[in-house]
């Protein structure tokens, strides 16, 4: 192998090699280089984005939800958290209500999702409550009994209402009078403002105590749902299953994954099809590597028939072409994991790249580059490279001496 690696160190080293076979020999190099950095920054991206969406998603909602369908709430919400908070795997469990309202204040109105909570509980999970930019999560009723409300900052930019203001909720979920049916209103003043860094929370929720948020859906002491937290959010089904059987028959139960699912296989699918196209790239420039060694061997054939004279064998001159695609598989793939690398970081850390919130849930594109996928990536680079030398290196060691060196 020494041998082989000297013969394949001086051909690529030789300056009387042709320009034609340097040129397509930096073409090869530069090729592999792109199509690896290009694919690392492109599943950085992919698994920038799937992680930042997961994160602030679960920042904000339940790891699993407990529901009872076909009624009008969990009565005794309260003594069934209690017992659902032992089972294994349950971090936290809190009640919850959810309701569609008119929002109205300064001259503005909207509809927007009020989510009925239990302060104390919902402030040790829910992380939207952790990141007040304005005032303070504060749901104790003012001097004049108007209970309190937290906005997100996006609501309150475009309804131009701030800590301080009183707002009216007003619910489609009527009440009987003398007069028909009269929606159901009640006045709030604003307390907080939070910023979850979730576009759809910041824009469209407001939070409330569990009291006033039933008084406007129209119904006693009960909770919609019960939300629980667990500790490993990759087991989630696991909890779920658990929480299902204690809670006992009439309960339902989902996972934060089953309410995102078709956000995260839309991820998945992405990932793949980015992987196959961009990877394209990289086999096109093996390709290259393919071209250069046949090149090679056609120009240096007097060469190996001279080393074969002197006694090299076949598989030593095999191993010379196959080190020499090897070498630039290897250069092109560490360049390009190095570029590759560099250039997400610098794009995560300085998040170079904005984008629209509304569209996409976060304000610019997030890269977070995985070990693994630098791994398998520099593998399928190597690979293609030492599968381009093969059809040359045969096409090499199979010279005859003699027929070369007949008219030599």
């Amino acid at each position: 192998m020494k041998f082989a690696w000297l013969v394949a160190r001086r051909y690529l080293r030789s300056p009387y090699k042709p320009a034609v076979l340097r040129l397509v020999t930096l073409f090869s190099i530069v090729g592999i280089a792109a199509g690896v950095a290009t694919l690392v920054i492109a599943l950085a991206m992919n698994t920038g984005f799937r992680r930042t969406i997961q994160d602030r998603l679960l920042g904000v909602s339940a790891h699993v939800n407990l529901t009872r369908p076909g009624a009008e709430g969990i009565e005794e919400y309260r003594a069934l958290a209690e017992k659902l908070s032992r089972v294994e795997g349950v971090r936290s469990v809190a009640p919850a209500i959810y309701l569609t309202v008119l929002l109205s204040g300064a001259g503005h109105a909207r509809g927007v999702v009020i989510k009925g909570i239990d302060p104390v509980l919902e402030a040790k999970t829910d992380e939207a409550l952790r990141h007040i930019v304005s005032g303070a999560p504060d749901f104790t009723p003012d001097a004049n009994g108007f209970d309190s409300i937290l906005v997100g900052h996006l609501m309150a930019d475009e309804l131009n209402i701030h800590t301080g203001d009183y707002v009216t909720l007003t619910s489609p979920e009527g009440r009987l009078t003398p007069y028909g049916m009269v929606p159901r209103s009640r006045r709030f003043r604003i307390t907080g403002v939070f910023d979850s860094g979730f576009y759809d929370y910041d824009a469209n929720w407001v939070f409330a105590r569990l009291a006033p948020a039933q008084n406007l859906a129209g119904v006693g002491d009960v909770a919609s749902v019960l939300e629980f937290r667990v500790r490993d959010v990759d087991r989630a089904v696991d909890a779920a299953r658990l929480i299902g059987a204690a809670a006992g028959a009439g309960f339902t139960t989902t996972t934060w994954e089953d309410e995102n699912r078709a956000l995260f296989r839309a991820l998945a699918l992405e990932k793949l099809v980015t992987a196959l196209f961009i990877g394209l790239i990289t086999f096109v420039a093996g390709l290259n590597v393919l071209v250069v060694l046949t090149m090679t061997v056609t120009d240096r054939a007097r060469d190996i028939a001279v080393l074969m004279s002197l006694g090299a064998y076949r598989p030593q001159v095999r191993n010379i072409f196959i080190l020499q695609g090897l070498t630039v598989g290897v250069i092109g793939t560490f360049t390009g994991l190095v570029a590759g690398y560099a250039i997400s970081w610098a794009a995560g850390t300085y998040h170079l790249i904005p984008l629209d919130p509304q569209v996409y849930s976060v304000p610019y594109v997030p890269f977070q580059s995985s070990a693994l996928d630098g791994a398998w990536i520099a593998a399928a680079a190597l690979a293609i490279s030492v599968v381009a030398t093969l059809i040359p290196a045969r096409a090499a060691s199979r010279i005859l001496p003699v027929d070369i060196l007949r008219y030599e």
